[in-house]
């Protein structure tokens, strides 16, 4: 049985992140209407400090979830773990293709490419009061190089001073995503609207937010059908009977915003389906970690529409790079609301060429749909359940 690692993740935000992030936006423009240009410059201030800590973090970041989460995928073996692992992980490219395909035919049709997120860090007229440089200790590309090899060499050595090290400095990154970043989420995004409505670009920004946030809802839906019509056709059940028991896995996970909270419902459920209780408990737990189909989908159209708004080339093949490396590395994302998008920061910056800007905006999109993604991560975990429990009985059977 897998010994799922239940981290212990409270926000101090007393309503959580998702309004907070929507209080932010709302106060961010009303305020951009009236308030005064020293007051301007003050945000404008927290917003460069804030945004250079997070350059700062975000390589720590990278190597102590990485290489520890990776380390933690060796300590299981055995033809259950592959068999999870191997679907997980191609559900979650299949939902990262998938929405690329949808977002690219449409978003050209739908966006306005006139936006310059670049230049939303900075006012037209206005400058922070200083600016601290926070330089990181290395590279983001050398920081995913250098947690995957930490991360397979602990595997292969099975060492422990190592691996203990490692582990502390995940829980110690953790907590800095949980009682700095986390916190401070809504004043940075407070600061980024605030900017954008003295700039003139507020109107312009919101009307992508609700064309992205319609688009990405309607593919969540349609992928959760062709996951349960894959687990339909190797189970030989109804889809759509498996999907409406499944349903209230997705409520529940649209309140939480937790893959790992919900687990309990998620498990109830799957075990519904006819899934056996053993498979069932070894995989539900595991795939709230390893499996991001909805995560993946957020962040690849958010990310295709920044990109496409400032008027970059889009490369498939680049892109496809980015949605494996995307894949392997959300594997690490924090058990928070948001995680998924703090564990991308650091590819979206090295593989996509994002400023502090695209960044906070993308992280502003993706906590608007954050409910949806972990709803449609939890749901799809029922889909591989089924798969795993037929593909792994019908092994043993042959042995």
């Amino acid at each position: 049985m897998l010994k799922f690692r239940k981290r212990k993740l409270h926000l101090k935000l007393k309503w959580g992140l998702l309004p907070g992030v929507i209080s932010a936006i709302i106060l961010g423009i009303v305020c951009g209407l009236f308030v005064p240009n020293w007051f301007v410059r003050a945000v404008l201030t927290f917003n460069g400090l804030f945004g250079n800590f997070l350059g700062f973090i975000i390589p720590l970041l990278i190597v102590g979830l990485v290489a520890s989460g990776i380390a933690e995928m060796g300590r299981s073996a055995g033809k259950l773990l592959f068999i999870t692992v191997v679907l997980a992980y191609g559900f979650t490219l299949a939902s990262g293709f998938f929405s690329f395909a949808v977002s690219n035919a449409s978003f050209p049709f739908l966006l306005n490419k006139s936006i310059p997120f670049g230049s939303l860090t900075q006012g037209i007229e206005l400058a922070p009061y200083f600016v601290i440089s926070m330089p990181p200790v290395m590279s983001v590309m050398s920081a995913l190089v250098l947690a995957f090899v930490l991360g397979l060499g602990m595997t292969a050595i099975q060492g422990s001073r190592l691996k203990g090290m490692m582990l502390d400095l995940r829980d110690i990154i953790d907590k800095v995503i949980v009682k700095v970043i986390i916190p401070l989420l809504p004043y940075y995004i407070f600061g980024i609207f605030l900017n954008m409505t003295v700039s003139g670009q507020v109107i312009a920004v919101l009307t992508v937010f609700a064309k992205i946030i319609i688009l990405i809802f309607a593919i969540t839906a349609v992928m959760l059908v062709l996951q349960f019509a894959v687990a339909g056709l190797v189970a030989q059940k109804n889809p759509f009977a498996m999907l409406k028991t499944m349903l209230v896995a997705y409520v529940t996970a649209l309140g939480t915003q937790s893959s790992a909270a919900t687990i309990p419902v998620t498990l109830r459920q799957t075990q519904k389906l006819g899934v056996r209780e053993e498979v069932a408990g070894f995989v539900i737990p595991l795939c709230a970690t390893i499996h991001l189909s909805g995560s993946i989908m957020k962040i690849v159209a958010c990310a295709l529409a920044i990109v496409l708004i400032g008027g970059h080339p889009i490369d498939l093949a680049h892109f496809a790079g980015f949605i494996c490396m995307l894949g392997v590395t959300m594997v690490a994302a924090p058990g928070v609301p948001g995680g998924a998008i703090m564990a991308a920061l650091g590819i979206l910056e090295s593989m996509l060429g994002f400023s502090q800007a695209e960044l906070a905006l993308m992280i502003a999109l993706y906590i608007a749909m954050d409910s949806f993604g972990t709803a449609c991560n939890v749901t799809g975990d029922g889909a591989i359940a089924v798969i795993v429990d037929r593909m792994y009985s019908h092994k043993n059977r042959l042995s």
